[in-house]
């Protein structure tokens, strides 16, 4: 039996009204072995994509949950080490003050600057795209410390890198999940740390180049309450 891809897996969810239709007739046949195996491939692709929206529909979403942090294509810092009372997502870090942006890729793309700090304090950006995969990182390790600004695009958004941009990075999906780490030395550290977050900026690439907004996409689904 072949393994789907992930696309595949997106583009045989868009069918399945379509597919309904001939389901009685497909049944015959399929063997209970290979319908098994057809739901653990649907549930290796299609969990990571359920869990993340549950995580960033309670940060950017839902107004009502303790972990609300701020609508979308927003930067979000930490003032504080977290604790095991975040539970929305796994956040273990003991030496590493968090920043969050839900990125919304779909009318244009994102421009993260980072700014420039001490070589020895270690920071990274990790990019998240909605199937759960690091597709890549800015920082210390990558990009160095020298700061500068980096365009985050979604996979319809076929440009070049514009003036005052180092590079693009490109997501395979229009929603991703750029997750911030700057590091604390010691607990007397962090207002320096607070410093750092404060130069963390995240601006529509229209906002970046002074130019009018595109039309905003549909709105994402939201909480009634």
């Amino acid at each position: 039996m072949k393994t789907i891809s992930r696309r595949g897996f997106v583009g045989g969810v868009a069918l399945l009204p379509a597919l309904h239709f001939s389901a009685a007739r497909a049944q015959a046949g399929v063997s209970p072995a290979e319908a098994r195996a057809i739901a653990n491939e649907a549930y290796i692709y299609g969990f990571p994509i359920v869990d993340n929206y549950r995580i960033q529909h309670a940060y950017w979403v839902d107004k009502t949950t303790p972990e609300y942090k701020g609508p979308w294509n927003q930067i979000w810092n930490s003032a504080r080490l977290y604790t095991p009372a975040d539970t929305a997502i796994q956040t273990p870090n003991s030496d590493t003050l968090y920043s969050f942006v839900g990125a919304d890729l779909r009318s244009e793309p994102l421009v993260l600057t980072v700014p420039a700090m001490e070589k020895e304090r270690y920071f990274s950006v990790q990019l998240i795209d909605y199937y759960t995969f690091n597709f890549d990182y800015i920082g210390t390790r990558t990009t160095g410390n020298g700061g500068g600004s980096f365009l985050l695009a979604g996979p319809g958004w076929k440009g070049d890198a514009p003036k005052g941009v180092k590079k693009v990075f490109r997501c395979e999906t229009e929603l991703a999940f750029p997750t911030y780490r700057t590091q604390l030395f010691d607990p007397g550290d962090i207002e320096n740390v607070k410093k750092v977050q404060a130069g963390y900026k995240v601006q529509p690439l229209s906002a970046f180049l002074g130019q009018l907004h595109p039309r905003p996409p549909r709105r994402l689904i939201s909480s009634n309450r």
